[in-house]
């Protein structure tokens, strides 16, 4: 008696449904603007040119993912914004440089490939490169039966950007400058083990709260347009991409030394979700630790430069003053309470 030939299949890996998905990613992206001049998807690498418009081009590189968003992503069944998460963790750390986004690359990693799934994200991460205007121009989606438990997915993006060396943000920050906050568009994609550990705790179940359901799921405000429009008409000196480690973390890996941001918490702007987070019994210095509290990236700059920077930003993402610098040898001092 012949016994059953063992295949991938059996294992639980499809090629076949990785082929298709393949193609689908081929097809959808060719239908953007920025879909590059060489066909990458289903290659082995990716090949794109070098602008010929850059005299002194250095090349900035991110790669970040999104966090244990992701289950709550599937917990309500929502992935049309996880993959524009994605892009926008890296490309808003790659502007801090004055970079520009020019390259970006997904990794997508599954216990079993759900082909409706995988569309929607793959749509999200598209819309992703298309809000922050770089191509996607490849990536890897892996099988792993075993590795993840049923429905469970990992994301990983990396990013390549552009800048001309006489417009690297390196050392311009001055004394009496002004820090401005701009507004987040919510949690981003820091802090959600903390935010699903208090939904465990407090027995709350997202399908039954539409407030949460919708909050929790805003995908990362993508800041590229607005800060590389002011890179170029050099009205900021530095900026910070608050995430994980919050605004003091975050801010002091760009101030020089001698130098001290000051920040008054109380100026701050927040939102709802993180009022409703203090709520549930989180300590100010964890919140601060922890979340963006409501600004999601910094500008620093010259005062006579804030009103021109306004100009700049629509009304829900204005800046405004958080703070200003100072001579220091401590990067950052904090004051005052945000007004929760």
């Amino acid at each position: 008696m012949q016994t059953k030939k063992n295949t991938y299949l059996k294992s639980g890996v499809s090629i076949n449904k990785a082929e298709k998905f393949v193609n689908f990613i081929s097809q959808i992206s060719k239908k953007t603007k920025k879909s590059g001049d060489f066909k990458n998807i289903g290659g082995f690498g990716a090949i794109s040119k070098i602008p010929s418009n850059l005299k002194k081009p250095l090349l900035v590189t991110s790669t970040d993912g999104v966090g244990t968003k992701i289950e709550i992503a599937n917990e309500i069944n929502n992935f049309d914004n996880i993959g524009i998460d994605l892009v926008a963790m890296c490309v808003n750390d790659l502007i801090v440089s004055g970079a520009k986004p020019y390259l970006f690359l997904d990794y997508i990693s599954v216990d079993k490939i759900n082909l409706n799934k995988l569309k929607r994200i793959m749509r999200s991460i598209i819309k992703g490169c298309e809000i922050a205007d770089c191509k996607l121009v490849g990536g890897e989606t892996a099988e792993m039966p075993g590795t993840y438990g049923k429905n469970k997915f990992d994301l990983a993006g990396f990013s390549l950007g552009l800048v001309e060396k006489e417009k690297i943000l390196k050392n311009k920050i001055r004394n009496n400058d002004l820090i401005l906050g701009i507004p987040s568009s919510g949690l981003h994609s820091n802090g959600f083990s903390l935010v699903r550990y208090i939904l465990k705790k407090k027995n709350i179940k997202l399908n039954n709260n539409n407030f949460l359901k919708k909050e929790l799921i805003k995908p990362t405000k993508i800041y590229v347009k607005y800060v590389l429009k002011l890179i170029d008409k050099k009205y900021i000196n530095a900026c910070a991409n608050i995430t994980g480690g919050g605004l003091e973390d975050n801010i002091k890996r760009v101030i020089p030394s001698k130098l001290c941001a000051e920040i008054n918490l109380s100026k701050i702007k927040t939102l709802k979700i993180f009022k409703w987070l203090k709520e549930k019994g989180i300590s100010e210095e964890e919140m601060l630790k922890t979340f963006n509290c409501g600004v999601g990236f910094c500008l620093i700059t010259k005062s006579k430069n804030y009103n021109k920077i306004l100009e700049f930003f629509p009304k829900e993402y204005k800046p405004y003053v958080i703070g200003k610098i100072t001579k220091s040898n401590k990067k950052v001092k904090l004051s005052g309470k945000i007004n929760w």
